[in-house]
């Protein structure tokens, strides 16, 4: 009688979230029709839905739950924030000690040559301030005609109208009338997919170059910035050539643009340094940074500043007319200084670089052998794993199987949480993941990838 009970509130529930909720990313009528997957509570690397299903999450939330649920300092640091000062905003000359500590804070994680920090309430509302950021420094430098920023193909910037034509994503664009003016896309470093005619090292040198040649395309004289991921994340964690990044810094370094290094996903931690500027040893002049300032605990996105451009902006910009009303909320700056301290203070940035990252890595490869993986591809806290029908051309499944779509509801089955991009499978754990969670994960990776090769054979 109790579980009868209990399934017709769970089916409540759903029907209520079909009736009303429009999800982000989702066909609502086929949701719908199969019913929403509720997460009830969560710990450590784990969340459970409202069935009691434990299910490892390879996805950190999305990108984010850097130190793991279940952090009660964090809870504990919001709370406090609430009781004394719940709200006050940064315009009008006002501030309030949160945020002042914690762009500060940010500030000496940083690249040493970038020293200030605009807040914001989402990585999406960071990439339209670094629009904004950009052409009214271009402005203030009296070169007014540069406007257009370079970006790529498949790559993920947001969803607001700025972000989403700053992205690459055509599926996107065409719900919206996109890009807005201004912004333009070359071809991405994505070698397993378009490059392998070529080997890594050449084709990365090949996708670099196409900036350089859009740059001339265009005229120097019109293009403000160049944006991108270190990685690519939600097109199919599409790790660069080796080669691709000291070719791009080299084209920066010959033409007067900006470079927008948008580590939304791969700041605080994800690969084994705070940055990926500093992984790559990349030098930008802006970074945007959400999800793991927070571990996804409270909303907050935001911009690091370079001294170039913030020098200019305060200097000589006067007022810049830009800005949220949640910019640096009190309680979310609570949330990112505690979060910070807990990754400082368990050494989790250290612990990806120098111990579980590697052993991530190495315990991913060994599902290249798997007759269904065409290749595994990874960094530090992030992997990639290509479903194919063929292993040695790396052909594609036909796309109407769904090969994606079957492993991660595959995934769901064995207990693991991983995201499909078309045929690629994606994860992104948590960085306090430990050794013999890591082999969970890859035992149940590797009992999904059968369970989907097996429904596959039987079509």
């Amino acid at each position: 009688m109790m579980q009868q009970q209990e399934q017709q509130a769970i089916g409540a529930l759903q029907s209520l979230d079909a009736s009303h909720h429009l999800h982000p990313f989702t066909d609502t009528l086929q949701l719908a029709g199969r019913g929403t997957r509720i997460i009830s509570h969560a710990d450590g690397v784990y969340v459970w839905d409202i069935h009691g299903n434990k299910l490892l999450d390879a996805m950190a939330g999305l990108w984010c739950v850097n130190v793991g649920y279940g952090r009660d300092s964090i809870a504990d640091a919001v709370a406090a924030q609430l009781k004394t000062l719940p709200f006050y905003n940064n315009f009008f000359q006002c501030t309030h000690e949160p945020a002042i500590r914690l762009a500060a804070k940010i500030a000496s994680l940083a690249p040493v040559h970038m020293n200030r920090v605009f807040f914001t309430g989402s990585g999406s509302e960071a990439n339209d301030t670094n629009l904004r950021m950009v052409r009214r420094y271009w402005d203030l430098k009296g070169k007014p005609g540069k406007k257009t920023i370079i970006s790529r193909k498949n790559a993920y910037h947001g969803s607001t109208v700025a972000g989403a034509s700053l992205g690459g994503m055509g599926f996107m664009h065409q719900q919206g009338d996109l890009p807005i003016p201004g912004i333009v896309h070359i071809d991405q470093p994505y070698w397993f997919a378009e490059g392998r005619e070529l080997s890594a090292q050449d084709f990365g040198i090949k996708a670099a170059r196409a900036l350089e040649a859009k740059i001339l395309e265009l005229g120097e004289d019109k293009v403000a910035a160049f944006i991108a991921e270190p990685f690519q994340g939600a097109g199919g964690v599409i790790i660069p050539p080796d080669s691709y990044w000291d070719e791009i810094k080299r084209i920066l370094s010959k033409y007067d643009i900006l470079f927008i290094l948008d580590e939304v996903i791969s700041g605080f931690g994800r690969t084994g340094n705070w940055f990926a500027a500093t992984t790559y040893n990349l030098t930008p002049d802006l970074i945007t940074i959400a999800k793991g300032m927070t571990s996804g605990y409270i909303p907050m996105g935001g911009v690091i500043v370079s001294d170039r451009v913030a020098d200019v902006l305060v200097n000589e910009g006067g007022e810049f007319a830009h800005g949220f009303t949640y910019s640096g909320h009190p309680a979310a700056a609570a949330a990112a200084l505690e979060n910070i301290r807990i990754l400082e203070e368990e050494r989790l940035v250290d612990k990806v670089r120098e111990d579980t990252g590697p052993y991530l890595q190495a315990r991913l490869r060994e599902l290249c052998e798997h007759p269904l993986v065409g290749e595994v591809r990874g960094l530090g806290m992030v992997g990639a794993i290509e479903l194919v029908a063929d292993k040695d051309s790396g052909a594609r499944l036909p796309a109407d199987m769904g090969a994606g779509m079957l492993c991660r509801e595959a995934c769901i089955e064995v207990g693991l949480v991983m995201r499909a991009v078309g045929d690629t499978m994606i994860i992104s754990p948590p960085l306090c993941i430990s050794r013999a969670e890591i082999d969970e994960l890859i035992l149940k990776a590797s009992q999904a990838l059968s369970l989907t090769f097996a429904k596959i054979a039987a079509r």
